[in-house]
């Protein structure tokens, strides 16, 4: 009895009604859905194409965002190093205590934060946009609480200054990573 699609997985000569379909190699045999779903893409992109690894952006796309990347992972040891010298004024400049444990607080959180953020870039994993965004708040608050809390003399401008960097870079972070997402889900040319 023949197969009508010709999808006969049985290896070896046939009967002389039934043509032989499928071929034997030294794994074992194939057969011609096998071949066909070799060459087919899913469209679930988990390496079921030939072509593993290349990207269907255009060259100057793949160029702009791995010049993103960089400038978005030192941008981020920035901030790592400001929010220690955050951490560490409090050392330098004289503090009472409410400033002394915000700047400490708030410091190593900024630290952390920015830290995992530039872990996740050297991981060839996206910036997080919401641990961007935590850090710009972060840097407001910086600058907010030198008033609330009194500040005076260097700790204040320290402080401030601080704050004002931090916000500045980490907002800018967080539009980097909104803007990356953007052109990572856009569909290609010709979709």
């Amino acid at each position: 009895m023949s197969d009508p699609n010709g999808d006969d997985h049985r290896t070896g000569g046939g009967s002389e009604t039934e043509p032989n379909t499928g071929a034997e190699t030294e794994d074992g045999p194939t057969s011609r859905p096998e071949e066909a779903a070799a060459e087919m893409d899913s469209g679930a992109g988990f390496g079921d194409r030939a072509d593993v690894g290349r990207d269907p952006r255009d060259e100057s796309t793949q160029i702009a965002i791995e010049e993103r990347r960089r400038k978005t992972s030192v941008l981020s040891l920035l901030v790592v190093g400001l929010g220690a010298w955050v951490v560490l004024s409090v050392l330098v400049f004289e503090a009472i205590a409410a400033p002394l444990w915000n700047d400490v607080l708030v410091g190593l959180v900024v630290m952390a934060a920015s830290g995992y953020n530039y872990y996740r870039l050297t991981n060839d994993i996206p910036i997080s946009t919401a641990i961007a965004s935590l850090i710009a708040i972060l840097g407001i608050w910086l600058v907010v609480s030198t008033a609330l809390l009194g500040m005076t003399g260097g700790l204040f401008w320290s402080t401030l200054a601080a704050g004002l960097l931090i916000t500045g870079i980490a907002g800018y972070n967080a539009y980097e990573a909104r803007e990356a997402r953007t052109v990572a889900t856009e569909p290609g040319p010709g979709a």
